[in-house]
């Protein structure tokens, strides 16, 4: 069994220019996480959180240190190449749920499959069983704008988990939600969490949702400090 860890940040340090100058956004931040695990991204709005889980997703460049998810060096592959990387080891879950008004939620969660060139039939079927699983086996055919926040959010947990991602990450994926909703759509995460052995990493500003994770990575000015 391979003991490697899923996630390796190595010194991971960005910055950006204004009129006022250059701007350290993260300064040398270096963690690894295990396969399976659940970790938390804590502080301060500004303090270089989202920024972390961007580069953890390969979606920007820093300006210096290495991302590798599952042995992969994220910056070592050319955009596009990334691009198709990521569509198939990462999933996303987004505070404003990022849904395609368009589609139903049947198409909103059989999208990510079509992409990775999965045919039509077997991504509907993916689609319609991990619908069933987030609970919402009858609002197949709605479209988001006749969704709840929390069953939006639902649909948007179970695009994320149908390509099966060694790594999922979230950006504050309770945000948009009243507590109680939050409450069960956290629930929900973490237990698809463990039935698919995926790997975790959310940013939250809530700490009760935090202490739900095993660790907690406390960023302060572009810091880990703890």
């Amino acid at each position: 069994m391979d003991s490697s860890p899923l996630v390796v940040v190595d010194d991971l340090t960005q910055r950006v220019s204004d009129s006022q100058g250059v701007l350290t956004i993260l300064d040398g931040v270096s963690f690894t996480l295990a396969a399976g695990g659940t970790a938390a991204i804590v502080g301060a709005s500004g303090s270089g959180k989202s920024t972390l889980l961007t580069l953890m997703a390969g979606l920007d460049v820093p300006a210096s240190g290495t991302v590798r998810i599952a042995g992969q060096d994220l910056f070592a592959l050319d955009e596009d190449t990334r691009a198709q990387w990521r569509a198939r080891h990462i999933g996303f879950v987004f505070q404003n749920f990022q849904l395609l008004a368009s589609r139903t939620a049947l198409e909103n969660v059989m999208l990510p499959l079509e992409l990775a060139g999965t045919a039509q039939a077997e991504a509907r079927t993916r689609a319609r069983d991990m619908l069933a699983r987030v609970g919402l086996a009858e609002r197949l055919a709605h479209y988001p704008r006749v969704l709840s926040g929390g069953e939006q959010q639902r649909v948007a947990l179970a695009r994320a988990f149908v390509t099966q991602p060694p790594l999922l990450l979230a950006d504050e994926p309770t945000g948009s939600l009243d507590a109680t909703t939050g409450e069960t759509v956290m629930a929900l995460m973490l237990e698809l969490n463990r039935e698919a052995g995926t790997t975790l990493v959310l940013v939250t500003h809530d700490q009760g949702l935090a202490a739900r994770c095993e660790r907690q990575l406390h960023i302060e000015a572009g810091r880990l400090v703890a």
